[in-house]
């Protein structure tokens, strides 16, 4: 569909000149709204195609999913393509799982959990017992009064409302015991669960975000129910879903330019005016989205202009990273699906070395059997697996092999072997984070989310640099694609509200949540 009557009229009319730079879920979401509202964008992004993260590489099985596996909270994307006029189920097949993972421990137990409650619980059941089962009630009754608690004043508000969280804890006032700033995500769970696998497994939620889980609030346990609202796989993997949007903003006039980085945001009269283009174009704008690590403004990436626009708190410290391999191979001895999560015995051993900058003694190694979304293929399959790192700029000489010794080993003795290892091009290492992603230092997912007060240091649209505001999984609400496809919401409606006599930009009730797409630092998100 092209552009509407009225959003050729408002470009025709005096619109707004917006440059969006990167093309990740947040810059590609900012770009589409403003379009969508009759504003004229162009998009610059670095890379030959859009996604950021949402990488794809080649494997002699098809197009490797080499960043997030999954979407959750697909009301988001729905509600993007419907302010352009569209619908997502036209232009992307989404293929439900109601499994939602599947867990092994290495004294052989295994636990799958699912969309359904009713079904969690009973297989919760099934591996401790019935006072495990009505932990996990418990659990699941207090993350919902959570999740409903934040959704409005965090998630789906600009910036972060405390009076607003306040006001809901008075309303539910179960949740303040999740709310301490003493409180950690692995006390919460030590007082919730008797059985210490259940605590290890809902623990994992602080890596989804770039945490540990005895350094990261309480709170994050709320993306449990963002998980119980449905996962989806997409046809062809997940980078679909960024060529989709870069479809979608094509067509809602957006000017795309891949393959042109961004060097310099230009300060003029005390706002942003101009981006300065590698080709030593440039482009004059009223406003720019930088869709990127606002720790490359911090660090004068994008020039003087913008190095004062943001509070060194607002990108340090720094998440989690990841070491990353994607290959195909042929698997045996397990019986896969879509995700799985296989855990090391002790938490400790793995998340006391990452506290010192090394790497994990014994690592929980996440899965993704991209090819099983439907059922077990024929043939090589596409794999992804992700071990938890330490954000690092640097390539120690034996990272590589040492990643390997603490990776394949510790599938063989779950019984998951694969018949051909992955060359060492396979993996991505932080150091190569660092360097796809300029500023980030490797972490993946910004500032790090550890610590009672983290959600309320993490940027928000608007910066201290008039005309400049961010969009992406370093800014507000964080990291994930449905966060990061709201932070490009709020930068759409930030910029429209502050430059325009009033805002055209619809706003759409929605509910929104944590996400666990990314697992790039835990089960993957």
């Amino acid at each position: 569909m092209g552009q509407t009557a009225g959003q050729a009229a408002g470009k025709a009319t005096g619109a707004l000149k917006v440059v969006v730079i990167g093309a990740g879920m947040g810059g590609l979401c900012a770009a589409i709204r403003l379009a969508a509202a009759g504003q004229s964008v162009t998009l610059i992004e670095a890379q030959p195609g859009p996604g950021g993260k949402m990488r794809a590489l080649p494997s002699p099985a098809g197009p490797l999913d080499a960043g997030p596996t999954v979407l959750t909270l697909r009301r988001v994307f729905d509600e993007l393509f419907a302010a352009a006029g569209e619908r997502l189920d036209d232009h992307l097949t989404l293929i439900p799982q109601p499994t939602l993972a599947r867990h092994w421990w290495t004294d052989g137990s295994r636990l799958d959990l699912f969309c359904d409650p009713d079904q969690s619980a009973a297989a919760i059941a099934a591996l401790a017992g019935t006072r495990a089962e009505a932990e996990f009630w418990r659990f699941n009754r207090l993350s919902s009064k959570l999740f409903r608690a934040f959704d409005a004043p965090v998630m789906q508000s600009a910036r972060p409302r405390l009076s607003g969280i306040g006001l809901n804890a008075l309303v539910s006032p179960a949740i303040w015991s999740a709310l301490g700033p003493r409180c950690s995500l692995a006390r919460h769970l030590a007082r919730t669960f008797s059985d210490p696998r259940l605590r290890q497994l809902f623990g994992r939620y602080a890596t989804y975000v770039g945490g540990a889980p005895d350094l990261s609030p309480a709170v994050l346990s709320l993306i449990w129910q963002a998980e119980a609202q449905g996962v989806w796989a997409v046809k062809g993997g997940m980078h679909q879903l960024a060529r989709a949007l870069s479809d979608l903003a094509g067509r809602v006039g957006v000017s795309l330019r891949y393959g042109v980085t961004a060097v310099k945001i230009v300060r003029k009269s005390g706002r942003a005016t101009e981006v300065v283009l590698s080709d030593t174009r440039s482009l004059k704008c009223d406003a720019v989205v930088f869709n990127g690590d606002p720790a490359a403004l911090l660090a004068g990436l994008l020039g003087n202009g913008p190095q004062q626009a943001l509070p060194p708190a607002a990108a340090h410290p720094r998440s989690l990273s990841a070491w990353v391999w994607s290959f195909a191979a042929t698997p045996a001895g397990a019986d896969l699906i879509h995700h799985n999560v296989f855990f090391a015995s002790d938490p400790a051993r793995e998340f006391g070395p990452i506290a010192k900058g090394r790497m994990p003694d014994e690592a929980t190694l996440y899965l993704c059997a991209q090819d099983r979304s439907q059922g077990p293929p024929a043939g090589p399959e596409r794999f992804e697996i992700i071990m938890n790192a330490p954000a690092r700029a640097t390539l120690s000489p034996h990272e590589v092999s040492e990643c390997r010794a603490k990776t394949f080993p510790q599938l063989a003795k779950f019984g998951l072997t694969f018949d051909q290892a992955p060359p060492d091009r396979a993996l991505m290492t932080p150091h190569g984070f660092a360097a796809l992603f300029p500023g980030s230092q490797g972490a993946i997912y910004g500032r790090s989310p550890q610590g009672p007060f983290a959600t309320f240091q993490r940027p928000g649209a608007r910066t201290r640099l008039p005309g400049l505001y961010l969009a992406g999984g370093g800014a507000h609400p964080g990291a994930g694609v449905p966060m990061a496809a709201l932070s490009g919401k709020h930068a759409a409606e930030a910029i429209l509200s502050d430059l325009t006599s009033a805002p055209t930009l619809a706003r759409m009730a929605m509910r929104g949540g944590m996400s666990m797409v990314s697992r790039l630092t835990g089960s993957a998100r």
